[in-house]
């Protein structure tokens, strides 16, 4: 994905209270979302997620292409290609999301949250008519963590696995996965922080 300057370019189970309170919560020095785990069992977790104003856009394209692009429009946008001309500090991960748009095939949505503090009144505008900048509401998420290059097949293998193991715990799902981005192309892939997650009904 581009040049992520360092970004970002984010039962029988075992209970965890892991709440993250008022204070943005961060990875590697950049904020990520608000969100408060309520199970985890290895790299599996469930996560209760904040409501966040994001700033998105929809590209076309194969998957490793239409993060590239995506991410190069918001960078674009937050390092001050705005009306205001205002630099907006850089959060992770980086979200992509197959669009559920009746609009054919290989079309992505891909997000940047927003820093705590900023709401769609007081962000700048967008120079853009791509870039929309809304609010998500509240979600309850399963997501799997796992580090390696984010290859289509790696992706799949963890989407795979997520979804076995929502099955196996009852658990129902809506929706395409998400894919969290937490760090730049030039991260060691080892090192790499990556998730796919589902929204769960």
């Amino acid at each position: 994905m581009i040049r992520l300057t360092h970004i970002a370019l984010m039962l029988g189970l075992t209970v965890a209270a892991v709440s993250v309170g008022a204070e943005a919560q961060l990875y590697r020095g950049y904020e990520t979302p608000s969100y408060e785990v309520t199970v985890k069992k290895g790299d599996f977790e469930r996560r209760d997620y904040a409501p966040q104003v994001v700033a998105e856009v929809m590209v076309r394209g194969d998957r490793e292409q239409a993060v590239s692009r995506g991410f190069r429009v918001l960078a674009d946008y937050i390092f001050g290609g705005n009306v205001d001309e205002a630099k907006v500090a850089m959060t992770t991960p980086v979200s992509q999301q197959a669009s559920d748009d009746d609009d054919g095939p290989n079309l992505w949505v891909v997000r940047f949250g927003m820093p705590q503090g900023y709401t769609l009144e007081n962000l700048p505008k967008p120079q853009s008519a791509a870039i929309r900048l809304v609010e998500t509401p509240a979600e309850d998420q399963l997501v799997v963590q796992f580090s390696g290059r984010w290859s289509d097949t790696l992706l799949t293998q963890k989407e795979l696995e997520l979804r076995a193991f929502a099955a196996a715990h009852g658990l129902e799902a809506s929706g395409a996965p998400r894919f969290y981005f937490y760090d730049g192309p030039f991260t060691l892939p080892w090192t790499r922080r990556n998730e796919v997650a589902l929204v769960l009904n």
